[in-house]
């Protein structure tokens, strides 16, 4: 049976919590950064966490394997977060994906992307404030720590996204050029056509506008989208304050299936 879900709710409408996570009978997708793990001023501000740990392999042993985590961050930091104890992970936005099988698809290596990199690399030297992450096939220009450089650092991959064939993947406080390919949803797509997660109702839990498109694969596979923290308008049916909201709620559902 599917579930009813509302569609693109403005921003400053409310969204009720989501109702008790069926874990006998869902697949959970999880962004990271802002959803299990609270926004830092670098991404190599987050760190490995215990508590964290725990939650996601109890969370695991009770879906008997379907979960996933599916973040802008690349597959070898991720394993590094995670302590390598999720094996189906959507990373770098769903660009490069490992089954649950260990099996990983990714993008062959690009000349547009090292050239976009290095392009990123010798902007960033002119401002302390930023910092270019590279994750292979794709490459991000945080600006958090130097927000009036916002314009020049779009208006930099714009051009570079023209000149080399790349996609501009706009976050929070974030651009970043990537080679073209699969995004999030495409990523759940595929995950949702495999075992474990196969016959199951996806549940997508995310904060950035690049989990519009996860909230969207969830709710055309009959399951539904969870946003948390601030609101904005989003395909999500449903809204948690902060990270540590989500958090609860995935433990009530582990504890309440005990």
């Amino acid at each position: 049976m599917k579930t009813a879900i509302a569609v693109s709710s403005p921003a400053d409408e409310r969204l009720p919590p989501p109702p008790s996570l069926d874990l006998g009978r869902s697949a959970v997708f999880a962004d990271l950064d802002g959803t299990l793990a609270p926004i830092e001023a670098t991404p190599g501000g987050v760190s490995p966490d215990a508590d964290r740990r725990r939650l996601l392999d109890a969370l695991s042993r009770r879906l008997s394997g379907r979960l996933a985590v599916v973040s802008g961050r690349a597959l070898d930091d991720l394993d590094r977060l995670l302590d390598g104890r999720v094996p189906a992970i959507g990373a770098v936005h769903g660009l490069v994906r490992r089954t649950a099988a260990g099996v990983i698809e990714a993008p062959a290596p690009d000349i547009g992307a090292d050239q976009a990199r290095a392009a990123m690399l010798a902007f960033a030297k002119a401002d302390a404030g930023l910092l270019v992450e590279d994750k292979g096939p794709a490459v991000a220009l945080h600006y958090r720590r130097s927000p009036q450089a916002r314009e020049a650092c779009l208006e930099l991959a714009q051009g570079l996204a023209a000149r080399l064939g790349l996609v501009v993947q706009p976050g929070d406080m974030v651009v970043e050029l990537r080679l073209p390919g699969p995004d999030k949803g495409d990523a759940v797509q595929a995950f949702m056509g495999e075992a474990p997660f196969k016959g199951f109702m996806p549940v997508y839990i995310g904060d950035d506008f690049t989990d519009e498109s996860g909230f969207r694969a969830a709710r055309a596979n009959g399951g539904f989208g969870v946003i948390v923290g601030a609101r904005r308008p989003t395909d999500a049916a449903y809204g948690l304050a902060d990270v540590d909201a989500a958090k609860n709620w995935l433990a009530a559902a582990i504890e309440a299936g005990r």
